[in-house]
């Protein structure tokens, strides 16, 4: 996970990049990155706490070395952050009681 910080420039070395996973800066996938040496998978949707913002990115693919800034940022794209879910739940509407709704067939008024 450190290389791939590096790797993607968010970190400049993988020394800052193990600052930021031990300063709980970094999640995958909606867990807290515990040591640099955690893998990262295609697909995986990363947090990033960085520079004053929140950055939420989805791996494209996974880099083999650090490139220019353009090349970096082929290996991953930006997530809305509306289409997320903050608390962590899905929403799912409820059913409706039965007899909750006047005209329903088991109203018992």
């Amino acid at each position: 996970m450190d290389r791939l910080l590096v790797y993607l420039r968010f970190a400049r070395t993988r020394s800052a990049a193990d600052a930021l996973i031990a300063g709980h800066a970094v999640r995958r996938n909606r867990q807290h990155v515990l040591r640099g040496s955690e893998s990262a998978r295609i697909g995986d949707i990363l947090t990033l706490a960085v520079g004053g913002t929140v950055r939420v990115i989805q791996l494209l693919t996974l880099p083999d070395r650090r490139g220019p800034p353009a090349e970096a940022r082929s290996h991953y794209r930006e997530v809305d952050g509306v289409t997320l879910d903050p608390k962590g739940q899905n929403t799912i509407g409820g059913s409706p009681v039965p007899g909750a709704l006047p005209g329903d067939p088991e109203d018992i008024s």
